[in-house]
């Protein structure tokens, strides 16, 4: 290899650090791949426990063994010095020259372009719709269930946003799997596994991360401005894998909740497969990109 250290003179900066963006931020640090993310004030991310996002509200937050830490832009070398991954409250990206990045993910997983463009690095690459290779970045990022989900794509853009979350299906009573059986068809609850906010107002919880809640339970409540209160109640029974923090100003529609059907708790605390599918697509992206700018014998021993 081209030296004992090839990353040491590089920094990645991943714009969000909601569960997705986190999936590739844990992949590249524990590959020795310096890391900053940044973040908004109020974080909006659900799945708050395997969010760096997280940082933002505790000042620190741990995720399978990676510390990541709320910081100033002044304070990204000390941060990375420690072994930790420092998250900068910096929505408009205002620190960027300060920080001066060699690449960019755009990990907002917002389905539109919210600004990055192929000068925001070195190498650029975004996750999700919204963004064409070549155009708006250098690789896309898929992040649709099914046989493409984590693949780099240089030239293109990912599937389009179907507006359906990814599929959870419960197995039928005294079996393991979700494949049906002498109890029944599998229930796919899909549709309902999502939770919205009713109203405009703040969200408060009745119940935490990774407990289980039967079907028809309180696990929250919306109050509104007006002081009126809206009772939320589990769609069906299994363990709460994600609650909006209490701070966020909600809109209707707001995503607030996510309830897993499989029923273990572990699940709630542990970086999804889609996550780390995703968190791949990055890390391939980005080695793709380094050693094949690097020298001759570098790229031909790697075959790039």
């Amino acid at each position: 290899m081209k030296d004992e250290h090839p990353f040491e003179d590089l920094l990645v900066l991943i714009k969000g650090a909601g569960d997705l963006a986190t999936g590739a931020a844990w992949r590249l640090h524990r590959c020795g791949i310096p890391v900053v993310m940044t973040e908004l004030p109020r974080p909006l991310t659900v799945r708050r426990a395997v969010a760096f996002a997280q940082a933002v509200y505790d000042e620190e937050h741990e995720v399978e063994d990676v510390t990541a830490r709320k910081a100033l832009a002044a304070d990204v070398p000390d941060v990375l010095d420690a072994g930790e991954i420092p998250v900068v409250v910096d929505p408009e990206m205002e620190a960027i020259d300060e920080l001066a990045p060699s690449v960019v993910v755009d990990a907002v997983v917002a389905k539109v372009n919210t600004g990055t463009t192929l000068a925001s690095a070195a190498f650029v690459a975004a996750l999700g719709p919204g963004f064409e290779a070549g155009v708006d970045c250098h690789a896309v990022i898929e992040t649709n269930r099914g046989p493409n989900l984590g693949r780099a794509i240089w030239e293109g853009g990912a599937e389009a946003d179907t507006g359906t979350p990814g599929a959870i299906r419960t197995p039928p009573a005294g079996r393991e799997s979700a494949e049906g059986g002498d109890g029944g068809p599998a229930e796919d609850l899909t549709a309902a596994r999502v939770l919205r906010a009713p109203a405009a107002g703040r969200f408060r919880a009745l119940a935490c991360i990774g407990d289980r809640v039967e079907a028809g339970a309180p696990y929250g409540a919306v109050v509104q401005p007006s002081g009126e209160k809206t009772t939320l109640l589990a769609p069906f029974s299994g363990v709460l894998r994600g609650l909006i923090h209490e701070s966020v100003l909600l809109e209707p529609g707001r995503k607030i909740g996510d309830i897993d059907p499989r029923g273990e708790p572990a699940h709630a605390f542990r970086i999804s497969d889609k996550s780390l599918a995703v968190g791949g697509g990055v890390l391939e992206a980005f080695l793709h990109w380094h050693f094949g700018r690097s020298d001759d014998s570098v790229t031909e021993e790697l075959g790039f």
